[in-house]
């Protein structure tokens, strides 16, 4: 663990956020919120889909702070400690790195970069700059996760485990999220749905993936829908599913884990404990303040010391079994995550 101390001469944390949507706005709250900090400086990427001059400057006056012409303006500030990432996922990886390098302790929702290689090169550069990267995974943090490892143990070995999310939407937005290069390979740019299960159930043997986009110009689409299948060391075998768009119905979000006793299954809100007893219902908390929790945790990492609840390696193995995913729908093979 890198030496993250804040100068004792500093009554507060200086920080400069990228971005003006909905994370951001979250973000711009809890910073607002925590007296540890002051919001310097905020900057969009001033393009159309994700972000634009007058938004930013809206949402600098409503959090009295400064707007900024481009982000690479905000990342050379001298008097900034930390720099906040809620952008477009296909730029992460640069601004984290322009971040670090100019010596602010950087926070960047998930994927780092959609660029495994890329990604492995910022984790090693925070360590020899000696600052904080820290990749938001709040997943870990809500209802959804705590209710999992709170019942797992009393459904016996595990052997299948279904996690669906589909959104559809119609029409499908022209957004950066229905981008190609700006959100980036499907379970990459929702690397949750990923990572959600291999932070409970460990390291990833094969993968296999099958994917399909919808689309009616290059470089956006109207649907895209994304089936992968993971085999455990363990032997556990999971099948993820994500799909988002016009061609899609029903919306799920569902996370069914079978055990040898047996089977929990979580379904929205409600979450269920099926056995040879019975089902029975289970409370299945809240997936509210999550983005306030993960600063505070920050805050606390880099004020008291405090252990976060994530490492930027954990985060990168499962970019690394999601590139595996788009290696193994480009090319129809199984990949092999260990020989």
């Amino acid at each position: 663990m890198n030496n993250n101390e804040l100068p004792l001469s500093k009554n507060s944390l200086r920080v400069g956020l990228v971005g003006t949507g909905y994370a951001a706005k979250l973000r711009a709250d809890a910073l607002q919120q925590d007296p540890r900090t002051d919001l310097i400086a905020l900057a969009s990427l001033a393009s159309s889909n994700a972000g634009n001059p007058e938004r930013t400057a809206v949402l600098a006056q409503e959090y009295a702070t400064v707007a900024m012409d481009s982000w690479q303006q905000l990342v050379e500030r001298d008097d900034l400690d930390m720099v906040v990432i809620c952008t477009i996922n296909r730029d992460h990886g640069k601004i984290a790195r322009a971040a670090l390098e100019s010596g602010k302790h950087t926070i960047v929702e998930y994927p780092l970069s959609v660029d495994f290689q890329e990604a492995e090169e910022l984790i090693a550069l925070s360590k020899r700059v000696n600052k904080l990267l820290h990749v938001e995974h709040i997943e870990l943090l809500g209802g959804w996760h705590q209710t999992l490892k709170q019942h797992l143990d009393q459904i016996g070995d595990l052997f299948y485990i279904r996690y669906s999310t589909l959104n559809p939407q119609h029409p499908a937005p022209r957004k950066w999220t229905y981008n190609h290069e700006m959100f980036g390979f499907p379970l990459i740019g929702a690397l949750s749905r990923l990572h959600r299960l291999i932070d409970l159930f460990g390291e990833v043997f094969t993968v296999n993936c099958h994917h399909r986009y919808w689309q009616t110009e290059s470089d956006y689409y109207q649907t895209c829908l994304c089936s992968a299948q993971l085999c455990f060391e363990s032997g556990l075998l999971a099948q993820v599913i994500y799909g988002k768009g016009e061609t899609l119905w029903q919306s799920e979000r569902k996370l069914e884990v079978q055990g040898e006793k047996g089977e929990i299954i979580l379904d929205g809100d409600t979450g269920m404990l099926v056995s040879a007893a019975g089902t029975k219902l289970i409370e299945v908390g809240t997936r509210r303040g999550l983005f306030a929790k993960d600063t505070t945790m920050v805050l606390d990492h880099l004020c008291d010391g405090s252990p976060l609840y994530i490492t930027p390696e954990q985060s990168l193995y499962t970019l690394k079994v999601a590139d595996a995913a788009s290696r193994a729908a480009t090319t129809g093979l199984t990949i092999f995550l260990k020989e």
